[in-house]
């Protein structure tokens, strides 16, 4: 575990595999930390050789934390993070691999600081500054199961591990039974690491300081994006939308698939991420 110091407080890290090998940073969605990223994930793509990073949101784990609701960043400063974290570990370039708002995060990284992004890795994601016609978005009946949030007591393990509970299993998709004793293991793992769970959700209110109208268009490295068939948080027209709008993009899409990392794909993901890597960057080596 690292910690790294940025304007807004303290991020949390940790790092899978040998430093010098070429740096892969994990960039998880809203009001997920780093274990959003199965361990699985993180070592499987060490072994393709890279040195892999994953951190803590602002909000969330053992990164600073604010009262709920007192959120006062922007997902610009939130791209700045990423951008200390790769100071932090000596990464001049990096591959980006970030899930939903963390695909909309890298995609910023890689517009702000081209030449530190060597490919991006864009999972279960949206079009930054997206122009077109209006693409679907989060299902009704999550709506409906957030609708408890505001009189969920959160000094309240039990009801709190209930509350996140319900968005996993909404967030599943069909390919695999949901497997309730694992998703309960993670939800307790992510309350034993944070003393404030409910200012997770402080980035339900986050926005972006900047227009960034149409921007994913002009990403200019390579890009891999990977999409659920069956996401009801960012349904799988946002990928496609990704894909077809960013030159030379590749979609890879995960039939009975949520907004999810199902272990069992585990393996064929840190493939596809390495082969991606390895073609996007064949050329400047």
């Amino acid at each position: 575990m690292r910690s790294v110091e940025t304007p807004g407080g303290t991020i949390a890290t940790q790092s899978f595999g040998a430093r010098g090998n070429p740096g892969l940073v994990l960039v998880m969605g809203a009001t997920a930390s780093m274990l959003g990223w199965p361990e699985d994930l993180c070592a499987a793509l060490a072994d393709q050789g890279f040195h892999v990073v994953r951190f803590d949101h602002r909000d969330t784990g053992r990164s600073s934390t604010r009262p709920p609701g007192e959120a006062t960043y922007s997902v610009e400063d939130m791209a700045d993070d990423v951008v200390a974290v790769m100071d932090s570990y000596g990464f001049e370039t990096a591959t980006l691999m970030g899930m939903s708002l963390g695909g909309y995060i890298a995609q910023m990284v890689a517009l702000g600081h081209p030449q530190r992004v060597n490919a991006l890795v864009l999972v279960a994601s949206e079009p930054l500054g997206w122009d077109g016609p209006e693409l679907p978005h989060i299902s009704r009946r999550f709506l409906d199961h957030f609708g408890a949030f505001p009189s969920l007591d959160w000094s309240d393990r039990s009801a709190v591990r209930e509350f996140l509970l319900g968005i996993e299993r909404l967030g599943a998709g069909s390919r695999t039974p949901f497997d309730e004793s694992a998703a309960t293991a993670r939800i307790d793992k992510v309350l034993d690491r944070t003393d404030r769970p409910a200012s997770m959700f402080n980035h339900a209110t986050v926005s972006e300081r900047d227009d960034w109208t149409g921007r994913f268009r002009d990403i200019a490295c390579g890009v891999l994006v990977i999409h659920g068939a069956e996401d009801p948080v960012l349904p799988l027209a946002n990928g496609r939308a990704l894909a077809e709008g960013i030159g030379g993009a590749r979609l890879m899409v995960l039939d009975g698939v949520g907004h999810e990392i199902p272990l069992q794909l585990v393996p064929q993901i840190a493939r596809s991420v390495a082969e991606h890597i390895e073609k996007s960057t064949e050329g400047s080596r």
